[in-house]
């Protein structure tokens, strides 16, 4: 059976995208880091994978917000080409960082490029500062093949800008009946509203993830590629043994949705 070919975005300040080809190689997958100048170079390059992955990190330093610098490269550049791969079958995926060039360059919520004021970013943390730690998750999504509908997943965050704010809260519950909120923040027993700390940067409805209408499109807070091992887990040895950790499934799903 051939492999799932996944690109792997990198640019200045990506600093996890080779955890991210290690959780792709560990899925089944055949992944390839490249630069953006290289990709900017010849856009058909994409036409050569089925799925498109903007890894975390602080892309350009966040010097003007997060994922910012990076996101009006790729809105430039590469994003007709992303959506034709997305037109085509494939998939695209967005952590932590990846998720804020998403959000920015106006592929989620919902793919736009009208000119039309933006409903949706990701902002500073509320309360303020760096949160660094495993989170409870629980996929909404009904269509996106990343992700198990009801299944919960623990993950580790680390962002100090993962707020997901709407303009209004009209926008923000349009967001959730169109199917866009793929992951959500939940408590130790799967509540959501729970608040902190379950809720860990004040996100609004608790969302830690959103995907496009045609769930082909996911951004998440949360780091699925360091959570690919069992030992990867802080309580790894008071919990009882598992094979692997709970972010494989997301790359996992992936493949097996593309085969």
């Amino acid at each position: 059976m051939p492999h799932v070919r996944v690109l792997i975005l990198r640019a200045a300040g990506v600093n996890c995208d080779l955890e991210t080809e290690h959780a792709w190689r560990l899925a089944g997958a055949l992944p390839t880091r490249m630069h953006i100048r290289q990709i900017i170079e010849n856009t058909d390059t994409l036409a050569d994978f089925q799925i498109l992955t903007i890894p975390g990190g602080f892309s350009y330093g966040d010097d003007v917000g997060a994922g910012s610098i990076l996101a009006a490269q790729f809105s430039r550049h590469l994003r007709d080409a992303a959506l034709r791969l997305v037109d085509a079958g494939g998939l695209i995926l967005g952590v932590c960082n990846g998720f804020q060039v998403l959000v920015k360059a106006r592929l989620l919520p919902t793919p736009s490029d009208d000119g039309s004021p933006r409903q949706c970013t990701i902002t500073f943390n509320e309360p303020a500062g760096f949160q660094d730690r495993w989170v409870a998750l629980r996929a909404d999504a009904e269509r996106c093949p990343f992700l198990e509908p009801g299944q919960t997943y623990e993950m580790p965050i680390g962002h100090g800008e993962g707020r997901i704010c709407f303009s209004s809260d009209a926008a923000a519950d349009e967001a959730l009946r169109a199917g866009h909120g793929a992951l959500r923040y939940v408590s130790a027993e799967a509540t959501i509203g729970a608040g902190l700390p379950a809720n860990p940067n004040g996100s609004a409805r608790d969302l830690a993830g959103l995907c496009d209408g045609s769930g082909r499109i996911l951004g998440l807070m949360p780091h699925p590629e360091r959570a690919v091992e069992w030992t990867q887990h802080p309580r790894w040895t008071s919990l009882p043994r598992r094979d692997v950790g709970d972010g494989l499934a997301v790359f996992r799903n992936a493949v097996r949705a593309l085969r």
